[in-house]
């Protein structure tokens, strides 16, 4: 086995591990007590089939992306939270949540643009 290989195989276990790591946040694979193999199969496909509805939405929001500037596009921790007080959990009116999303976003791209300053500088 040549050295590229094993390089390729050892990255893709890290995009796994990352994968698993995100679902275990955002969709709930770690919440499941184990007492049946059949309802664990079932509970890890609906955790991997949100996990794909959130990384669906957040992969077209980069494709048209038609934020203003000062908005880093949705993450899909972003799409969960507004997906969960929106139409889970709808306490506050949709425009406060959606003005709420919009402040988040604009802080982190003002936080991102800072960073990229200063890392610029020390270099």
């Amino acid at each position: 086995m040549s050295l590229t290989c094993l390089v390729k195989v050892a990255g893709s276990r890290w995009k796994v591990e990352e994968t698993f790591q995100t679902e275990k946040g955002l969709a709930g694979l770690d919440e499941h007590q184990v007492r049946r193999y059949p309802s664990w199969v079932r509970w890890v496909t609906l955790a991997m089939l949100a996990h794909a509805f959130l990384a669906v939405l957040r992969a077209d929001e980069h494709v048209n992306a038609s934020e203003p500037e000062d908005l880093i596009p949705l993450s899909c921790n972003e799409i969960q939270r507004l997906f969960l007080t929106l139409i889970v959990q709808p306490v506050h009116a949709t425009a406060h949540r959606l003005s709420w999303s919009d402040w988040r976003r604009r802080h982190q791209a003002r936080a991102r643009a800072c960073h990229y300053r200063r890392q610029a500088a020390t270099i």
